[in-house]
């Protein structure tokens, strides 16, 4: 809190998620991993191993960077969201035929394909967490931001991990849940939390809008199949309520009281966006 009336510092609460990644594009003979949840940072008082809550933080009167990073598309790694020194790296790829599992703030998935192992990437510590394996046919999940993405098992692709949940604007909601596994003909991965869940049959499922959630998996198929896209990020944060708080044009956000604070929900921002606090 400032010490005296309209100065800083401010104390600020924030929630911070990246976009999700893509599930994997198939190619040839497979099933393709779940795409990676965003990176999740918060200091709002949730907690969930990979994305535990972080330290108080006080921001100056000053301008400061706003980004809302986008989902990746089939087989591409998600953006990064930012909100003044904290930034959220974007959710790993799902593993397809033209790229394999990429680390990112939750990590995506393996394929599948035969009696080859294929290994799901990491989760960035504080972020996220690793993609499932795979298993003979059968792909691994997208990492959540709450936990690993299952492993595929016999005649079962991989679940997304889970999300984490915040209250931060109020009331809980559940983000950045990893994308379910695709599947060549057995059971393909379920997602949660903003995750697109696997698919047998199809492009694989998007990610949820403004929740980080990776997207699914998908299967080879003649034309080709694409895996879904992530879900796009979200920035939230509080200040005392008499402050002067200024977006840049290309922002799209909204706000609301809660107790002794404002709360700013930020749905769309640019890579030149600002928010200026005074």
């Amino acid at each position: 809190m400032s010490s005296a009336f309209g100065a800083g510092p401010f104390a600020v609460e924030y929630l911070v998620i990246a976009g999700g990644g893509g599930g994997g594009t198939s190619g040839s003979n497979e099933s393709t991993g779940g795409g990676g949840a965003g990176g999740y940072r918060s200091n709002s008082g949730t907690s969930g191993g990979g994305a535990g809550s972080e330290s108080a933080l006080s921001l100056s009167p000053g301008t400061y960077a706003l980004v809302v990073g986008g989902g990746g598309g089939g087989g591409r790694a998600g953006s990064n969201s930012v909100f003044g020194p904290t930034i959220s790296t974007g959710g790993g790829r799902g593993q397809g035929f033209y790229g394999g599992a990429q680390v990112g703030g939750s990590g995506g998935g393996a394929m599948g394909r035969g009696t080859s192992a294929n290994s799901g990437a990491s989760g960035i510590v504080g972020q996220g967490f690793a993609g499932g394996n795979s298993f003979q046919d059968d792909a691994g999940g997208g990492g959540g931001a709450g936990g690993v993405g299952a492993n595929g098992a016999l005649d079962n692709s991989g679940n997304g991990g889970a999300g984490v949940s915040s209250s931060i604007t109020g009331s809980p909601v559940s983000r950045a849940g990893g994308g379910g596994g695709g599947s060549r003909g057995s059971t393909p991965g379920t997602a949660t939390s903003g995750g697109g869940n696997g698919v047998s049959s199809g492009p694989g499922e998007n990610g949820s809008v403004n929740t980080g959630g990776g997207g699914g998996g998908t299967k080879w198929s003649t034309p080709q199949l694409v895996g879904g896209s992530g879900g796009s990020g979200i920035v939230v944060f509080t200040l005392p309520t008499y402050t002067i708080t200024t977006f840049s044009a290309g922002v799209t956000q909204s706000s609301a009281v809660v107790g002794s604070s404002r709360v700013y929900t930020v749905t769309a921002a640019g890579e030149t966006d600002t928010v200026t606090i005074g």
